[in-house]
């Protein structure tokens, strides 16, 4: 079917027309792995690291949000259809997820000071809530997909074995 009004569209609502209203969780796998990336790359910021590495977290959460939403508008939707005001904030909401997936590692920068931790200390711990985000969106992705115990824990595994690799790269960068 094509994209509009009453009709699934393609991508990632097709995906998730069968299972109602249920968010969309492969947005926060992405989001997470993303969140990790940033703060692995990030290495020493400026006057004020934790603030700057906590708006990156966010700001580069929400680029790539808009980034995603346009890629679902104009990919799929727009290219046959002229903007539909339902679609648009339907594809918003359902790309929301990557944004989500940043406010986690962002607050655990936020809060390092008050656990007593320097600034190292606070990317170690946005990094290690950005990794099992990531691990926790995918196990969610593929329950609602109705994945089996197996897959599930498939889909665990394989995120912690990507987040280690991400944590793997701080660690070979710190060198």
């Amino acid at each position: 079917m094509t994209a509009g009004a009453g009709h699934p569209a393609p991508g990632r609502a097709a995906r998730t027309a069968g299972h109602g209203a249920h968010a969309d969780y492969t947005g926060g796998v992405y989001g997470s792995m993303l969140a990790a990336s940033v703060i692995v790359g990030a290495g020493t910021l400026g006057s004020f690291p934790r603030l700057e590495l906590m708006l990156l977290l966010l700001l580069t959460g929400g680029v790539f949000w808009i980034a995603h939403v346009h890629a679902q508008l104009f990919g799929a939707r727009l290219a046959q259809h002229g903007p539909d005001r339902a679609v648009v904030l339907r594809v918003c909401r359902e790309e929301w997820t990557i944004v989500k997936a940043a406010v986690p590692p962002a607050v655990a920068v936020g809060v390092g000071p008050v656990l007593g931790l320097g600034v190292q200390g606070g990317q170690w711990l946005a990094l290690s809530v950005a990794v099992t985000g990531q691990v926790g969106w995918s196990v969610a992705a593929a329950r609602q997909a109705g994945a089996t115990r197996r897959l599930l824990v498939l889909s665990a595994a394989v995120n912690l074995v990507l987040g280690l690799v991400i944590l793997s790269c701080k660690l070979w960068l710190k060198r």
